[in-house]
């Protein structure tokens, strides 16, 4: 569980971090569906990816940590799974999307209820694993 929980965490790090650096590449470019949005948006897009740079770099930071910590697992994929509920906010009110970004909605709606799951095995394992050497003493 704990070599499972740290490959996703390095995943889900290095994926925001290279979805974060194209967006302020690239700006309305990079965004499936959006066409020529125009230059607020597109600033706003630039600075949103920067911002998911940062959100990549503490995931990055969590799978360095031994063991990975469960909090911090948890408060990430936490926002991870507010963005789906944004998506799916977005849906009822204003219809339909690209494609693409029903795709990511169904990532970010199912891949955070995993995190949470190995996130708590892991938590569970290390609590016991600490209890197993204490009562060995």
């Amino acid at each position: 569980m704990a070599r499972t929980l740290r490959v996703l965490t390095q995943l889900m790090g290095w994926s925001s971090v290279a979805i974060g650096l194209f967006h302020v590449a690239l700006g309305n470019a990079a965004i499936p569906g959006a066409g020529s949005a125009g230059p607020t948006v597109d600033s706003w897009g630039r600075f949103m990816g920067a911002s998911f740079v940062g959100y990549g770099l503490a995931w990055l930071w969590a799978a360095r940590q031994r063991p990975v910590p469960a909090r911090a697992v948890r408060l990430l994929a936490g926002v991870f799974l507010l963005g789906g509920v944004g998506r799916l906010l977005s849906f009822a009110l204003h219809g339909r999307p690209q494609w693409f970004q029903i795709v990511l909605a169904v990532i970010e709606l199912t891949l955070p209820p995993v995190f949470f799951w190995l996130a708590g095995a892991e938590e569970r394992a290390s609590r016991d694993g600490a209890e197993a050497v204490t009562a060995g003493r």
